[in-house]
Order: C-alpha cells, then sequence, then structure tokens
C-alpha cells in the first residue's frame, strides 16, 4: 500500500498534512523531489511527516532488514597538514609529538590480530601525514593483501589521496591506479563535510575542494571501485546547504552509480576550534536523516554510524529511513570519541549488534562491504 493509499483523515492522523501530499504522491510513485521541495521539507514539514515518508520508503525497498559488518579500523596518524575548525582528532605537523604515526609493520600487526576472525572489512583512514605517501600506502596494501587476501580494504577520504596525488605529481587516475592495483579495494565518504564553497571555507578551506571530492570519486567509479558520502551536519550550515549538498551527490550518483551509502555525520563541538557551535538536537538528527533518505533517491542506502550518534539514537534513526549500523569496530577508531561521542570505547560484538537492532523490530543482517548477505538473524 502507497502512502496515499489512505483517506485524508488516516493521513492527518498519522502526519502526513494536506500541504505534503503532493510530494508524498510522488514518493508513492517513484518520482524524485527537486531541491525547492526538499528545502521547503526541511524547513516546514513536523518530524513525523518526514519520518513517515523515510520509513516508507526504506521499507519498501529493503523491508525490516537492517545491515551491519564485521570490521575494524586502522587510524595509522593523527598527525595532519590541515587545520580543519571542526576536527577534535588531529594534530597539527608542527606538534607530531602529542600525536601517534603508526608504521607499516605496526598496522600489519593489526590486521594479524584477527587472524581466525570472520572480520570482512579493514578500514584504513586517518591524518594526512607529508612522511606518509602514496608509495608507503601501496606498501601497506601490499601487505595487507598478501597476508589476508580475502580481507576487503576500504581506505582513505578524498582529502588524503589528493593530498597523495599532487605529492606524488600523479594525476587522479594514475594515483587511483596505483593504490587499485595494490589492493584498495574501495573508498569511505569521510571528506565531504558540506560542499558549499562559502561554508567550507569557514570549517576546512585548505584542503580538496567539493569539485575534487565528486571527481576523485568518479575516478573511483569509472575503476570499478565503489564508495560512500558523507556530510557533516549541525555546525554553521543551513537546510539549503545540506539540500545542495545531496542534490551534488544524486547527480553524481546518475552518473556513475558508484555510491553504495550516504552516511549523515553529526557535529561534535569538543575540544576543537567550533566549541562554540552548540550540538544539533536528536530531533534534527532524525530529521536530517529521513531528509536523506527521501531526497537520495538513488542511494540504495543509509547508514547511522552508531559510534558517532549513541547506541540509543541509532536504533531510532532506524525509524526514520536508516537501514545500516555500520559494523562492529572494535574500539578500533578514535575519532568520534575525541570528539565528545557518548561512545568512548565504540566496540559491539556481533551478539549485541543483532539485539540492538533487533530490539526494536528489524532483522539484523551479516553483510560483506558490497552488500551480498553473509548471514540473516531471525
Amino acid at each position: 500500500m502507497g502512502i496515499i493509499d489512505m483517506d485524508k483523515k488516516l493521513a492527518e492522523l498519522v502526519g502526513i498534512p494536506s500541504e505534503w501530499q503532493a510530494i508524498a504522491q510522488k514518493i508513492d510513485q517513484y518520482e524524485r523531489i527537486t531541491p525547492a521541495e526538499g528545502i521547503a521539507l526541511f524547513e516546514r514539514a513536523s518530524l513525523s511527516t518526514l519520518g513517515l515518508m523515510a520509513n516508507f520508503i526504506r521499507e519498501r525497498r529493503h523491508g525490516n532488514k537492517t545491515y551491519f559488518n564485521r570490521n575494524f579500523h586502522i587510524e595509522p596518524t593523527n598527525v595532519c597538514v590541515f587545520s580543519c575548525k571542526f576536527c577534535s582528532y588531529s594534530k597539527l605537523y608542527s606538534k607530531r609529538e602529542e600525536g601517534w604515526e603508526l608504521s607499516i609493520d605496526e598496522m600489519v600487526e593489526k590486521v594479524k590480530a584477527y587472524d581466525g576472525k570472520p572480520i570482512t572489512e579493514v578500514h584504513v583512514v586517518g591524518g594526512v601525514h607529508p612522511k606518509m605517501d602514496i608509495y608507503f600506502f601501496e606498501e601497506l596494501l601490499k601487505k595487507i593483501k598478501a597476508h589476508r587476501p580475502e580481507l576487503h580494504i576500504k581506505g582513505f577520504t578524498a582529502v588524503e589521496l589528493d593530498y597523495m596525488f599532487r605529492k606524488a605529481k600523479l594525476s587522479r587516475l594514475e594515483g587511483m591506479k596505483i593504490l587499485h592495483d595494490a589492493g584498495l579495494d574501495s573508498l569511505p565518504g569521510g571528506g565531504a563535510e558540506i560542499f558549499d564553497t562559502e561554508i567550507r571555507e569557514k570549517i576546512s578551506a585548505d584542503k580538496v575542494d567539493s569539485d575534487g571530492w565528486l571527481d576523485i570519486h568518479a575516478i573511483a567509479h569509472s575503476l570499478g571501485m565503489h564508495s560512500n558520502a558523507t556530510m557533516l551536519f549541525g555546525h554553521i550550515e543551513e537546510y539549503k546547504h545540506r539540500i545542495d549538498h545531496m542534490e551534488r551527490l544524486r547527480q553524481l550518483q546518475d552518473q556513475t552509480k558508484g555510491f553504495n551509502t550516504f552516511i549523515p555525520l553529526k557535529f561534535r563541538n569538543h575540544d576543537n576550534e567550533m566549541s562554540y557551535v552548540a550540538e544539533s538536537s536528536s530531533i534534527e538528527d532524525m530529521k536530517t536523516y529521513a531528509m536523506a533518505r527521501i531526497y537520495l533517491d538513488n542511494f540504495p542506502h543509509i547508514k547511522a554510524y552508531w559510534p558517532m550518534l549513541g547506541r540509543e539514537q541509532a536504533q531510532l534513526s532506524l525509524s526514520f529511513g536508516v537501514n545500516d549500523m555500520d559494523g562492529t569496530i572494535d574500539d578500533s577508531t578514535k575519532i568520534y570519541s575525541m570528539a565528545g561521542s557518548e561512545e568512548q570505547n565504540p566496540s559491539l560484538t556481533t551478539e549485541e549488534l543483532v539485539v540492538m537492532i533487533s530490539q526494536v523490530g528489524r532483522v539484523a543482517v551479516e553483510r560483506d562491504t558490497l552488500y551480498n548477505t553473509i548471514q540473516e538473524f531471525n
């Protein structure tokens, strides 16, 4: 039954007043909403209206299934040449004694620590360190693949890649081919922040711009690689900037069909240069997840990164368009714990993730990085 297959009174009771029936009709008939309609929904629609629309789309695509994978992170360094104002994680290169720098052997040992365990993905992302160049990471990728060929390596934000390629005086295509041939399987979505130039200049002026971010992902897609996309929300941006961000992603996905997942990332204000900005409310968070599901009609999946949101809020997001909970993590990332997330030691066993998903009436499905089903938990 479609959203509009109910009488007007019932539609109003469940949260879709007459003002939004035309958009509900579009959603019901698989028609794309416009940027103007997206901004209007963000500005004026109630949370219940957005939730009903988003959940309808989510269940039409995925039913009650909620995906997760068994993964861990390697963060090579938190030393970084860039100075993003929202970042609580990195230490400037000039203060690198305050950070950490892992050697290739140390990172390979982290992989070996999972020998015999049913991990399917390692996520490699960190600061931009001038001594960790493309050839450093080429060697790392080859050693990981030599040790565990079946392990999917998802690595390096477009920010890291852009720096590596420029430092090596390689084109983006040449650089991507080197890393892909060495074993890089897919890209995470980090570094997108907000694409609007004015906002980007204020929060992260010195790193790859929005066109560069999109181009790097387009090149990865052209090589047969998949990637994710993110959006940092809840700081100084406005609704129009969020819709502009999603519109640019939607247009690229129309061209390449290479994105797997969209991940809205909540701004955290602990110990960074934007600590004066209040964090968004839970209502605002859920509105953003719902709008992501409504607007990004060509993205298969919407993910809630539970270490960033916290477990209860991640559970709530499953009623607002989200169908993916990321993975087990195994306390292997510090990016959000250092920014003040509720999850200071982000780690869940498979059993805990399954319980967390089932508690809110969803069916947990273990997946690999490309969303092939490994096991469904009934």
